[in-house]
């Protein structure tokens, strides 16, 4: 099956002329427009207000001093109900904008693409397009977010929307490109897109896979060598089945733990030397509940930062820190640690301690949450909800010692700390146990 898809793409890319892009020519003059990307030898250059531009960004929509303060230029954002004060406080903090245009799934044919629900979402696009065109911080629309891009003839409706709107863009906007997202490197959505769709160029949210993403831009480069860019990456994400144990919570990392991850996996992974690359954007600048309120949480709710913010400091300013967050090892319940399948008869009174790589904890501030676990995904994805904390359960609790009371209901619980410097960079370590009453 394999090699009879790939027959049929390179008889495609022979006898049919590809729909246009805008990877723009070594001939254009670049100042000529806002922002543009040229192809100068072989190498994609992106182009803003007549400068080289390459994104050092984040996605998410908050912290933009901090941003900026750290070396980062870009982010990017999902939300167009307030798109005019992200707009704005991005332009405030010297920032660059890629702006998320939802869309619905390319499954969605009988409720949406086949009906005329399509052309009023269109045309709700158009108007957004045309308030926000000339705003200065926005560098490029990024049309949908890990669609799939099949090869059946039954989605024609929904190419001939996604391009209708992608021309739509070009007409209204000529001064800012157009992207679409996929998740990870996937190459019949690659394939699709070069050969049905008329974007300026591909982004990908990548994770875990990011460790392949080398190989695969090399491999695949007989077919596609365009430019990219990478709108999600980081530590890898709460949905990988070896990370879960016996009753199916997922074990997370300390926050120590993932900022090391940040800096592997850029310094390792990224493909920095790649032609076509036009940047990244680390995955989340903020406060994100997913799964846990810490899993991909750069920062606390105010404003406090973790390890990783350090790591993109250095990545992008090649300097290091001098408000270093707490160095944390690991937490354990009882002598036993988020691997070790705890379970815990109801009410009991247990210890938990945290540890570091200093002994010294002096200065250091503990803030101890525990709240029922919660990994339902209404919809595939995880509930964005907070979970309500246990109140009352804290029974002593002394520096980087903890004894808490267990909760009386069965059922599976996490228990999280914040351990906070003088300096306001914190860090954080979490541990699922379950309540039996038979254990």
């Amino acid at each position: 099956m394999k090699s009879t898809f790939f027959t049929q793409i390179l008889l495609l890319s022979i006898f049919c002329f590809l729909l246009s892009s805008c990877y723009q020519s070594p001939q254009v003059n670049a100042k000529k427009v806002t922002v543009c990307i040229q192809n100068i030898n072989g190498k994609y250059q992106l182009y803003r207000n007549g400068e080289p531009f390459f994104v050092k960004g984040a996605s998410g929509f908050t912290n933009l001093k901090q941003l900026a303060a750290a070396g980062g230029n870009t982010i990017r954002v999902w939300d167009t109900l307030h798109l005019a004060s992200v707009l704005d406080s991005a332009q405030a903090n010297h920032l660059a904008v890629v702006v998320g245009l939802p869309m619905p799934s390319s499954e969605s044919l009988e409720n949406f693409y086949n009906t005329p629900n399509a052309n009023v979402y269109a045309d709700k696009i158009a108007g957004l397009i045309e308030r926000f065109k000339d705003h200065p911080a926005l560098l490029s629309w990024c049309l949908g977010n890990e669609l799939a891009f099949p090869n059946k003839p039954k989605y024609n409706k929904f190419y001939a929307t996604f391009n209708g709107i992608v021309d739509m863009i070009h007409q209204k906007d000529p001064n800012h490109p157009v992207t679409t997202t996929i998740m990870s490197f996937q190459k019949k959505n690659i394939v699709n897109i070069k050969l049905r769709t008329k974007i300026d160029f591909i982004s990908f949210n990548i994770f875990g896979s990011i460790q392949t993403l080398k190989e695969d831009l090399v491999k695949f480069k007989w077919f596609w060598s365009g430019p990219f860019l990478i709108t999600e990456w980081g530590i890898e994400g709460p949905w990988l089945a070896e990370n879960r144990n016996a009753w199916g919570a997922y074990i997370e990392n300390t926050s120590t733990k993932k900022a090391e991850q940040y800096l592997t996996n850029y310094q390792k992974y990224m493909p920095v030397n790649d032609p076509g690359f036009l940047g990244s954007m680390v995955f989340y600048w903020g406060q994100k509940q997913e799964l846990t309120p810490t899993w991909f949480s750069m920062f606390d709710e105010n404003g406090a930062e973790t390890g990783a913010v350090q790591v993109m400091r250095y990545i992008w300013t090649g300097k290091k820190t001098t408000n270093s967050a707490p160095s944390l090892k690991y937490m354990l319940l009882d002598g036993k640690g988020a691997r070790d399948n705890i379970l815990f008869q109801p009410a009991i009174t247990v210890n938990s301690k945290v540890y570091f790589e200093n002994a010294d904890t002096t200065g250091l501030t503990f803030k101890w949450k525990i709240f029922h676990e919660d990994w339902f995904k209404p919809n595939g994805t995880f509930n964005e909800k907070k979970p309500k904390e246990i109140q009352n359960l804290i029974v002593n609790q002394h520096g980087s010692n903890l004894s808490f009371k267990v909760p009386d209901k069965e059922g599976p619980y996490r228990i999280l700390v914040y351990v906070y410097n003088q300096k306001g960079a914190f860090a954080t370590s979490s541990t699922p146990f379950y309540v039996l009453k038979n254990p």
